[in-house]
């Protein structure tokens, strides 16, 4: 066996993602790169490799520190990653689920344009 391991199963023992499957997805959608490149399902990692993982509303930033198989407890991870996303990041998400800005009541019908426009103007302050 190599000193690395495919991406996907890695991204999903470090529990970035909740199913593998999830994981390989993501990788054939260009949402995992390495490098500024997209990369597929299959690539092989090694420690110290930084991956960008663009995740529902953010762009998390992850450095291996080392390489493993099998999913590990929520306690272990920070062993196996390092964290680099921005702080930035962190409060856009959170912003974008304080003021849930698409959940609309029930029987509310469409937005008006009024509305429709502040939605507009959060999704791209949100990006």
């Amino acid at each position: 066996m190599s000193d690395g391991i495919r991406i996907d199963k890695w991204l999903w023992a470090v529990r970035i993602f909740k199913t593998r499957s999830k994981a390989t997805h993501a990788c054939r959608n260009g949402k995992v790169k390495m490098d500024d490149q997209q990369v597929k399902p299959s690539t092989e990692i090694k420690a110290g490799d930084i991956i960008q993982v663009n995740k529902e509303q953010i762009e998390l930033e992850v450095k291996v520190l080392q390489i493993l198989e099998k999913r590990v407890g929520a306690k272990l991870v920070p062993d196996y990653m390092e964290d680099l996303t921005p702080e930035e990041n962190y409060r856009k998400q959170e912003i974008a689920r304080q003021t849930n800005f698409e959940y609309r009541e029930k029987g509310q019908g469409r937005p008006t344009k009024k509305q429709r426009r502040e939605i507009e103007q959060l999704k791209k302050f949100l990006k």
